[in-house]
């Protein structure tokens, strides 16, 4: 299978899919949301952007399960037997694109053995592009422009390290970790820019010791991986793994390129 060339089958889906979310987001009369079961909160983008995204990899040559967070759960039993699979978030950043802020983006990965080997994030406010494939390094695109991503290399006692947090959650768990850094400079983003922020080589570390789920980090996982950076798993100092029995994140922290 050639990553790169699927890898570009997939940015015009992931575009198709922020033109959807724009839709709604633009809309004069405000955004109306219900709440999941989960006590998250649900947009008619969400749904529009999920039936682009699964539209759009069912028509592709080369046909996978998807594993989306507006589609049915898939129950274990059939999914430990996925060679490969789709993992979607049509809309990582909810809570962002409900606050207008702009910090929410369409996350679209393929996910290999327990690991992702493609990623694509989407920012439809901005129009930026960034994508990845395993050996193929990680790419920006602006502007019909694209560039190469390298996260910066580092160490973690050097002095004024951007730390990335969450807009939406900065515990006392979080506050405890960023206190064993020397004078850190802290950035808040929403949704999977945390991650990019890393590959792009302007902050270093992301500690994220609250939930998420696969399809909260995978795309952008891959990313930062390609871009030398890596994500690891709070509790085994391993990689993050995917198609799990749960798909609950256990907590984890994401670094640049660390020395």
């Amino acid at each position: 299978m050639n990553l790169k060339e699927l890898a570009q089958s997939i940015l015009p889906i992931a575009e198709r899919a922020g033109a959807a979310i724009l839709e709604v987001y633009e809309r004069s009369e405000g955004i109306v949301f219900s709440k999941k079961d989960d006590n998250s909160p649900l947009t008619e983008a969400d749904k529009a952007a999920n039936d682009v995204i699964c539209a759009g990899l069912e028509k592709l040559p080369q046909r996978f399960p998807i594993v989306s967070e507006e589609n049915k759960a898939i129950d274990y039993a059939e999914r430990k037997n996925f060679t490969y699979s789709w993992l979607v978030d049509p809309l990582d950043g909810t809570k962002e694109f409900i606050k207008r802020n702009g910090d929410f983006t369409v996350n679209i990965a393929l996910v290999h053995a327990q690991r992702v080997v493609l990623g694509v994030v989407y920012l439809p406010v901005t129009g930026e592009m960034y994508w990845a494939a395993k050996g193929e390094g990680a790419w920006y695109i602006k502007d019909g422009k694209e560039e190469k991503l390298s996260a910066s290399e580092f160490k973690l006692s050097d002095k004024n390290l951007g730390l990335v947090c969450s807009r939406s959650h900065l515990d006392q768990e979080t506050q405890d970790f960023l206190e064993k850094f020397d004078e850190p400079q802290t950035v808040s983003r929403g949704s999977s820019l945390k991650f990019l922020l890393l590959a792009r080589g302007e902050a270093h570390v992301y500690p994220r010791l609250a939930p998420t789920m696969e399809w909260d980090t995978g795309a952008a996982q891959i990313i930062l991986e390609e871009a030398g950076g890596k994500v690891i798993d709070n509790n085994t100092g391993e990689a993050l793994l995917y198609n799990k029995e749960n798909l609950l994140n256990p907590f984890f922290v994401a670094y640049g390129n660390v020395n």
